[in-house]
C-alpha cells in the first residue's frame, strides 16, 4: 500500500508543481477544467464500458449501492448534526456537508484500488461511483448546493437532467451487453484498454492541479476539523460495521470499505463556485483530507487486510 501511495503521490505531485510553475503560461485553472472534460466524455465512459460489460454484475453491484449510498446519508446526517450544534453559517454548512458526504471514489480512489488489489478492484471502484456516489452527488448533492447557496444560471434546471451524462449513458448500456451475456469483440477491447489506459494518470494529475496551499487559512481549521474526523474515520468505520452485514467476502469488503475512506471529492469545487459557497474552506478540505489520506488510507488497509 506504501509503494501505491508513493506512486500516486508522484504523479499528484507532477499537477501540483505544474500549478506552482505554469508552464507555457498555463495555468492549473486553465488546464485543470479541459483535462477533467477530456476524461469525463471520452476516457472515463470508455473505462466504464469496458469494466462494467465484463463485471460480474448481480447482487454484489445492489450491496455495493447500499454502501455507497448508506455512507453518504451517514455523513450528511452527521454533518447536519453539527451544523445544527454549532449554528454554521450557511455557505460554510453547504460546503461542509458536500466535504463530509462525497468521496473521491474516482479521481483517486479508482487507481489506488487498482494499484493496491489488481485489475479486479477498478469494478469496485466504479460500481461504487456510477450506482451509488454520482447518481447522489448530480442530485442530492445539487440539492444541497442550490439549498445553502444563492443563484446560478442552472437554478431552475431539473436535477434528474444532470443524470443525462456520458459516464452513465456507458455504464447503462454495459449493464446491458453484460446481462445479455454479449462477447466483447476483440478489436473494440484493445481500443478501450487503451482509452482506459488514460483515465488513472490524468486523474490524477488533475488532483494534482486542483489541490492549493493558498486556501489553506488558520480560520478555517474549526470548521475542518468535524470534515476530517467523518472523512478520515466515521465513514470507514461505518462502511466497515455495514460491510459486515452484506455479506462480501474478504477481498471485496476490502476493496469496498477502503474505496469509502477516501477524501473528499474534487468536483465539489465546482458546486460550491457554482452555488456560492465556501469555496475556499472546500477547497482547504480537498487539499488536507488528500494529504491526509496518505497516511490515513494505509492504515484502514492494515485494518482490512490483517
Amino acid at each position: 500500500m506504501t509503494q501505491t501511495l508513493l506512486q500516486m503521490a508522484a504523479l499528484i505531485a507532477c499537477g501540483a508543481v505544474w500549478r506552482a510553475l505554469q508552464p507555457g503560461n498555463l495555468s492549473a485553472e486553465q488546464v485543470r477544467p479541459v483535462l477533467t472534460t477530456v476524461v469525463y466524455y471520452l476516457f472515463l465512459p470508455a473505462m466504464v464500458l469496458e469494466v462494467l460489460w465484463r463485471s460480474n454484475i448481480g447482487i454484489q453491484s445492489i450491496q455495493y449501492t447500499i454502501l455507497g449510498m448508506a455512507g453518504v446519508f451517514m455523513g450528511l446526517l452527521s454533518m447536519s448534526l453539527l451544523g445544527l450544534l454549532f449554528k454554521f453559517n450557511h455557505k460554510k454548512q453547504g460546503a461542509m456537508l458536500l466535504a463530509a458526504a462525497f468521496s473521491n471514489v474516482t479521481y483517486l480512489g479508482l487507481p489506488v484500488l487498482e494499484q493496491t488489489f489488481g485489475g479486479w478492484a477498478r469494478s469496485v471502484a466504479i460500481q461504487i461511483d456510477v450506482f451509488a456516489i454520482a447518481p447522489l452527488v448530480f442530485t442530492l448533492g445539487i440539492v444541497i448546493a442550490r439549498h445553502f447557496g444563492e443563484g446560478a444560471t442552472e437554478q431552475h434546471k431539473p436535477v434528474l437532467s444532470f443524470l443525462n451524462a456520458p459516464p452513465f449513458w456507458a455504464a447503462a448500456v454495459a449493464v446491458l451487453l453484460n446481462l445479455n451475456h454479449v462477447i466483447m469483440p476483440t478489436v473494440l477491447a484493445d481500443i478501450l484498454q487503451k482509452l482506459s489506459a488514460a483515465v488513472v494518470p490524468l486523474m490524477l494529475f488533475s488532483l494534482g492541479l486542483a489541490l492549493s496551499w493558498s486556501t489553506v487559512r488558520c480560520r478555517n481549521l474549526p470548521f475542518l476539523l468535524p470534515v476530517v474526523i467523518i472523512k478520515m474515520l466515521l465513514m470507514p468505520l461505518f462502511s466497515l460495521w455495514l460491510a459486515g452485514w452484506l455479506w462480501f467476502d474478504a477481498p471485496h469488503k476490502a476493496a469496498a470499505v477502503l474505496e469509502m475512506a477516501m477524501p473528499s471529492m474534487v468536483v465539489g469545487i465546482i458546486f460550491c463556485d457554482r452555488y456560492h459557497l465556501d469555496s475556499a474552506l472546500y477547497a482547504m478540505t480537498v487539499t488536507v483530507t488528500t494529504i491526509l489520506s496518505f497516511f490515513t488510507l494505509p492504515f484502514w488497509y492494515s485494518v482490512l487486510t490483517p
